[in-house]
């Protein structure tokens, strides 16, 4: 998961571009960048670390021009590396950037036939920079001098046959302008805008409506799966379908926890449907535990707060706020490390003592992937004097990984994975624990846009909807992703930056 932006406008978009990070911080943490462009030349910056922390007055300085593109990360593939930062640029043809939000499921055959059939090298293990690749190779092929935007839409055409997986792209060419485009499935989010000023029309591209809304443009409408927006440095927008057999799927986990609730997404209010998942969560309770005793209901906050609200609404029992954030702790699922997100745990949370005291608590959280974060929040509940805690997820068991751009792991490393909901109320120390129905799930979401008829729900229900991930490749995934080998590739990395010092 990661977010993305591109603003074409008629003054310089540093500022702007700076802005629209910040309010797309919680789809990374992990690194940050922008690159700009002017007078046929891109300025670029980009390091590790919080949007805040990588961007000082000098950079921002020297991020010059009226066109530009940026990118938060977090690591799906690849390490938490500076060098796997973004955008990512390629000199030929013309100058391309490029920031990406998503993954390639046949990345490493795309890696190969690029060395062996196109003569291009990969510098890093980020697909990003193969699918950069892929789309420069696509261009040179066509031999122009001068770009059309059907030579452009041509390119996008040539990365949807090559490419599989879940990806969002914002490419910028230099002297032509951005174009946006989305996997052919629609996975992955991104929006468009505009917004009319005295000196013209300007353009937005971004992975959620919020930061379209915060930056004063107006939503056009979602990037269809499959088709791609061209916008010129003049401000003229192109649109063309690209994919030859587009079918809308988007991520169903967006609505659940990625997303800002303030957001649209595909038609559908992430608020509103987090709304509904509390409802019907609460009327499976009554089903389940008709005679129950809960006392109060609290949320893991922030991403369960909606959610947990309208449930204790359904339940007719009291919601309270019973832990405070420290909110300059990262969110922790997208933690790179075990161990650094069980210690961030205690240092994120704390619990309100008097609304734990003598009470039969219902803990609410939008999901549980790890179980790090539930079972030490269940132990900080009874050490404040719950007598009995019970736990609720609004989302169901999360028992297979994702492969289209978020880091859930390999099954072994899955809580819900090949055990049973009882088993894992073991595991966490909940009293009892009720998860969300899938159908339910997918109810909630579909009721904010009728005409969503699929959803990608592979990480609860093991169907992926492009087709082509089998268990070798889930197997090859798991030795990627697990958190022994991050920290070892992240290990080789500062051993290689202190070798490069030393010399």
């Amino acid at each position: 998961m990661c977010g993305i932006i591109g603003i074409v406008a008629k003054s310089s978009v540093n500022q702007e571009l700076y802005n629209g990070l910040t309010v797309l911080q919680h789809r990374g943490q992990d690194a940050a960048g922008i690159v700009t462009c002017d007078n046929q030349r891109f300025y670029l910056r980009k390091n590790n670390g919080l949007v805040r922390d990588v961007f000082h007055t000098r950079h921002m300085m020297n991020l010059r021009g009226m066109m530009g593109i940026g990118h938060v990360r977090y690591p799906t593939a690849g390490c938490s590396s500076s060098a796997e930062a973004q955008p990512f640029y390629v000199n030929s043809p013309h100058g391309i950037a490029l920031a990406h939000n998503g993954n390639l499921t046949n990345a490493v055959e795309l890696k190969e036939s690029l060395f062996r059939e196109d003569l291009r090298h990969i510098n890093t293990d980020s697909d990003s920079e193969i699918l950069l690749n892929i789309f420069a190779r696509e261009l040179q092929k066509l031999g122009k001098f001068h770009l059309t935007e059907e030579d452009i839409f041509a390119a996008v055409r040539g990365v949807h046959r090559r490419c599989r997986g879940g990806y969002a792209v914002i490419v910028m060419i230099m002297g032509y302008g951005i174009v946006g485009f989305r996997d052919p499935y629609g996975i992955r989010p991104v929006v468009f805008g505009k917004r009319n000023t005295t000196e013209g029309v300007e353009h937005i591209i971004a992975s959620e409506s919020v930061a379209i809304d915060v930056l004063g443009y107006s939503l056009v409408r979602d990037i269809a799966p499959g088709e791609a927006v061209f916008i010129t440095t003049d401000g003229q927008v192109h649109t063309r379908q690209c994919a030859d057999k587009p079918q809308y799927a988007p991520c169903i986990f967006e609505l659940v926890y990625m997303a800002r609730p303030d957001s649209i997404m595909d038609g559908v209010s992430v608020y509103k449907a987090r709304l509904r998942m509390g409802k019907v969560l609460a009327k499976k309770i009554l089903r389940d535990y008709p005679n129950h005793d809960i006392d109060v209901v609290i949320p893991i906050p922030d991403t369960s707060r909606t959610a947990a609200l309208q449930l204790a609404n359904v339940l007719g029992v009291k919601y309270r706020d019973g832990l405070v954030k420290n909110r300059y702790i990262p969110r922790t699922f997208i933690m790179p490390g075990q161990n650094m997100r069980k210690k961030s745990v205690r240092q994120k949370l704390n619990a309100i003592g008097l609304e734990f005291k003598n009470k039969n608590v219902l803990l609410v959280d939008d999901s549980i992937v790890r179980g790090t974060t539930c079972k030490q929040i269940i132990q900080m509940a009874r050490e404040a004097g719950a007598k009995k805690v019970y736990f609720a997820s609004a989302a169901p068991p999360v028992r297979y990984p994702n492969v289209y751009g978020i880091d859930m792991p390999s099954v072994d490393e899955l809580l819900a994975h090949d055990r049973t909901v009882e088993k894992i109320a073991s595991i966490i120390g909940a009293d009892w624990l009720i998860y969300q129905e899938l159908e339910d799930l997918i109810a909630c979401a579909r009721k904010g846009n009728k005409n969503l008829k699929d959803f990608d729900t592979s990480c609860f229900s093991g169907n992926y909807i492009t087709g082509d991930v089998d268990a070798a490749y889930l197997t090859r995934l798991a030795q990627h992703r697990n958190d022994e080998e991050k920290l070892k590739r992240n290990q080789d990395e500062i051993e290689a930056i202190d070798l490069y010092n030393a010399v």
